[in-house]
């Protein structure tokens, strides 16, 4: 059974740093797509940044230049560096797996981790 789970949310100043780990477990995810989305309060949920296997990224041009996505495939684990935080980027963050090579293609997601940014 796939298990996401999320770490290192918390509440900083405008300005700061924040680094988010997702550790995935249940089998080996090294071919698939992971990254993170992030929900605000009254917000549809949208993409922050993605990463593949490769180590090809894709960020929202909200968070470009300031939000580095990284992978450690042999750790199953995906990392968001957060600089320069603001707070528009106070949101609830998930952590995403998609298994593009599994039948039906399916997606995962963890159960959250918040992170407030303080004006």
């Amino acid at each position: 059974q796939v298990q996401l789970v999320e770490s290192g949310g918390g509440l900083v100043q405008a300005g700061g740093s924040l680094r988010l780990s997702c550790a995935a477990s249940g089998s080996t995810f090294r071919l698939d797509i992971m990254g993170w989305y992030r929900q605000a309060p009254g917000k549809q949920r949208e993409v922050v940044a993605t990463i593949s296997s490769g180590g090809a990224t894709n960020y929202a041009d909200s968070v470009k230049g300031r939000f580095t996505i990284s992978r450690d495939s042999a750790k199953n684990s995906v990392y968001l560096q957060m600089n320069s935080l603001e707070p528009e980027d106070t949101a609830v963050y998930y952590c995403y797996l998609h298994r593009i090579f599994i039948s039906g293609r399916p997606e995962y997601w963890g159960q959250g981790t918040q992170v407030t940014v303080s004006s």
